[in-house]
């Protein structure tokens, strides 16, 4: 599982206290080590987007509305990536173009 910088996620028969946090009518008990109100925050983050989703699809079922708010923050977070990576390869490309010109 990706752990995020700042939290680290555990079963719940860990040692490690829990945060309470609601997400999409539920409430979950989370265990782990790292700010409870950085977890707050990812749970807010993910509420959003499912009710994002609920809005636009015509289910009300929330294990299927889940489904599609974690792909749509998948491609988020793919395209990101990407976007990411792919500026430094393009910038790196250009620097070495412009230090072969420079050095001939």
């Amino acid at each position: 599982m990706y752990n995020a910088p700042g939290f680290k996620f555990f079963p719940m028969d860990g040692k490690n206290d829990s945060t309470a946090v609601e997400i999409f009518g539920q409430t979950y008990n989370v265990r782990g080590e790292g700010d409870p109100d950085y977890l707050t925050e990812l749970a807010r983050f993910v509420d959003s987007r499912m009710r994002e989703v609920a809005a636009q699809v015509a289910t009300v079922d929330p294990v299927k509305i889940a489904i599609l708010a974690a792909l749509n923050i998948a491609d988020e977070f793919s395209r990101y990536r990407k976007e990411r990576h792919g500026g430094w390869i393009e910038k790196t490309e250009e620097l070495s173009k412009r230090l072969s010109k420079v050095i001939g």
